[in-house]
Formats: structure tokens, C-alpha cells, sequence
């Protein structure tokens, strides 16, 4: 593979956790956070249709819930990665009183897509369906995706006013509603995606679409989030590392111009010398933005 794949697949590496009875990461949540491990979202026993839940320890009635997409390349990782390098924004969730759902999703080397976009509203309609058994608060739903989770996750919260039938497991429209949109470095369109092995049949994304985008541009449409912008979408932080050199900043660039376009309130931060991923996005002044939108949006 070329340098992209190379680059996907350090990070993968490098976030990548072991599978592992007890939750791998529930210390860097405050002390006293209330967990759900592993609960199978699909009514099936696939080990990639689990979710946690962690709640605030402060016994409210309801919470308003932030879920949790990792990154991978669509092919790597689970519901545990991305945690470590924003262990401060994570603490600062529950600290604050919002609960957070990280959601596993099918391997684009087990199923190709649409997949992934199907797992992803199954977990998200399975939290409004059971918001009142976990304590979440069904009408006050955020996403916060990374790298190829923020494709997931911005997927979702663009294509969720529209009807694509091939989104959802059993064709059925989902009933939840999304209220915010926290997006980091997730690509936003396919046909522009720059890098020198998109003809590899076994690139991340060729992987993801079942062939390379070239020979495939009808589901690499489908697939790119921009295709669904529309003035009735949520609003958007996106953030993106200005050095990224697995998703191209134009990207994150023509997201924001996009719903910009069409009036829907959007914010895009360019995090000066950022790379792919890292420490680099848990910034203090990062984080004062997420909470100035979930104040926002989420009360």
C-alpha cells in the first residue's frame, strides 16, 4: 500500500486495544461513572454489534447523551479507541453531565458498505429506543466521530432527514432526531479525497466501497456525506489537523462551505500543525468550543 494506507494504518495500530472481558478505559472516566458494557445493539451475538454506555454519577433521572464513533479506516479498532488522546474532552462529558455511548461497527473487510452506516443507526435508534432503561434523555442526541467514525457519524447526521432505504438494517426509517454534530477529520467526499493509491483495489476506502472510487462513483456518492447537506441538517463543529495527510483538509473545508451554503450553522477549526489524529485535538480551546455548541444545541 501507498502512503495513505501506510498512514490509516499506523493509526490503527496505534489506537488499536485488545479484546478484553473488563472495559480498558473506564479509568479515564471520573470516578464513580456508572457502566454498560458490551450490549448488543442488534439482537445478535456479533462481537461488532456491542455498545457501552457510561453514565454521570450523580443520579439524575436522564442524561443527555453524546455517542461515541471511533476511527480505524472503516476496518480497524473498536468502541474503546480515540479515548486516550482525548481523555480530557471525555472526562469533560460526564463531568459536565452528559452521558456517552461508544457504538462498534461491522469491519469494511467483513462487510462492505453500507454496512457500517446500517450498524450506526441501529445503535443510535437501539439508545432512543431504550433511552429510558439507561437513563438518557431520547430528545437530546450528539455524535463526536473521528477520521473514519467522523464519515460515520456526519454520514448519519446529514442523511438522517432523508429516506435511504439501504441506510437502515430492515429498510425501517430510524425515530430519533439529531441535535449536534462534532466532527473530527472525517472525510466528506469521495471524489475529492486526495491521495496517490486510490486506483489500490486495497486501500481503505476501495476496501470500504467493494472496488476502487473510480469504477464505483455512483456508491462513492452515496457514500460521502455531502451528498445529503441540506438546510434542515444539525449544526456542525467540524475540526480538522491542518497537516493531516490521510484526509486532506479541503475536505473539512467543503463540508463547512456546504452547509454554510444552505444556512446551517457550522464552525470549522483548523488546528495549526495538527497531523491525522493526537493529543493535539483534546486542546483546551478545542474544548471550549464543544461545550459553547453543546450549550447551544443541547440544552
Amino acid at each position: 500500500m501507498k502512503k495513505i494506507a501506510v498512514l490509516f494504518f499506523c493509526l490503527a495500530l496505534t489506537l488499536k486495544v485488545t479484546a478484553q472481558t473488563t472495559n480498558p478505559k473506564i479509568g479515564l472516566f471520573p470516578k464513580g461513572t456508572i457502566l454498560y458494557g458490551n450490549i448488543p445493539y442488534a439482537n445478535d451475538t456479533l462481537k461488532k454489534h456491542l455498545l457501552d454506555i457510561y453514565l454521570p454519577p450523580t443520579g439524575k433521572s436522564s442524561y443527555p447523551l453524546i455517542v461515541w464513533f471511533h476511527g480505524g479506516a472503516w476496518m480497524l479498532n473498536d468502541k474503546y479507541a480515540d479515548m486516550d488522546y482525548m481523555r480530557s474532552t471525555l472526562k469533560a462529558f460526564v463531568d459536565s453531565g452528559y452521558a456517552v455511548a461508544s457504538i462498534d461497527y461491522r469491519y469494511s473487510t467483513t462487510a462492505i458498505f453500507p454496512a457500517q452506516i446500517q450498524d450506526c443507526n441501529q445503535a443510535v435508534e437501539f439508545l432512543y429506543q431504550n433511552a429510558a432503561k439507561y437513563k438518557l434523555d431520547h430528545d437530546r442526541i450528539a455524535l463526536i466521530g473521528f477520521s473514519a467514525g467522523g464519515h460515520l457519524a456526519s454520514l448519519l447526521a446529514l442523511s438522517n432527514n432523508n429516506y435511504v432505504n439501504d441506510f437502515y438494517p430492515t429498510g425501517k426509517k430510524p425515530h430519533f432526531k439529531i441535535r449536534l454534530m462534532l466532527d473530527f477529520y472525517g472525510p466528506s467526499d469521495f471524489s475529492t479525497l486526495k491521495g496517490d493509491d486510490f486506483k489500490d483495489p486495497r486501500n481503505p476506502l476501495s476496501l470500504l466501497l467493494g472496488g476502487i472510487v473510480t469504477d464505483n462513483p455512483a456508491k462513492a456518492k452515496k457514500a460521502s456525506p455531502i451528498t445529503y447537506v441540506d438546510k434542515n441538517d444539525p449544526p456542525f463543529l467540524i475540526v480538522q489537523g491542518e497537516k493531516d495527510e490521510s484526509v486532506n483538509p479541503d475536505q473539512s473545508r467543503l463540508l463547512s462551505s456546504r452547509l454554510t451554503a444552505v444556512g446551517v450553522k457550522n464552525e470549522l477549526i483548523i488546528v495549526p500543525g495538527a497531523p491525522h489524529f493526537g493529543v493535539m485535538f483534546d486542546a483546551a480551546y478545542i474544548r471550549e468550543k464543544i461545550f459553547s455548541f453543546l450549550n447551544i444545541y443541547m440544552k
